[in-house]
């Protein structure tokens, strides 16, 4: 098995074969919370160069208090909203024919948000070095986008597992 670090790179070359490689381990529901709340921890993180600047630029120098509220946001209620995004999505893949198993759903889901947590490493620091503006606007726009194509194709591969793949419900 590849380290979580190598396969978040290697989502930007081929997300459909990180997935599908990640399927195929042992299915484990623990795994993917982990991939989801890590993600979770690592977009939170991206926040506080954003909420140290406007904490700073503030007449009430409140950085705990914006960080608990970014917090509580990205650790309780993202988690929530990105399960019933993958659900959604898992909707929506067996509507159009998929056949991807409700784990395989979320386990793409939360991998492409994880794989996608170094461009809003990068949006932040963005958002801390310059502020609202342009520059800001044009990273998170590239971030949707990456985090979007992503998450398609790992939908995709999670729709036509191959055999073996955990979660496949026997297909072939």
């Amino acid at each position: 098995m590849s380290s979580v670090a190598a396969d978040i790179l290697a989502s930007y070359r081929r997300p459909g074969h990180v997935v599908r490689r990640r399927l195929a381990l042992p299915e484990h529901e623990g795994r993917a919370l982990a991939y989801l709340m890590l993600g979770c921890a690592l977009v939170f993180v991206a926040q506080l160069p954003r909420l140290s600047r406007e904490a700073a630029l503030a007449e009430a120098n409140d950085l705990v208090e914006r960080a608990s509220g970014e917090l509580l946001v990205w650790m309780f209620f993202a988690p929530l909203a990105f399960y019933v995004l993958a659900a959604a999505a898992n909707g929506l893949s067996k509507l159009f024919g998929g056949g991807a198993s409700w784990y395989a759903a979320r386990l793409a889901t939360f991998w492409a948000f994880l794989a996608a947590s170094p461009m809003w490493l990068c949006r932040g620091l963005v958002s801390a070095a310059n502020g609202p503006g342009a520059a800001l606007d044009l990273v998170t726009t590239v971030a949707l986008l990456g985090w979007a194509a992503i998450w398609v194709l790992a939908m995709r591969a999670a729709a036509r597992p191959g055999p073996g793949i955990a979660g496949s419900g026997g297909l072939a």
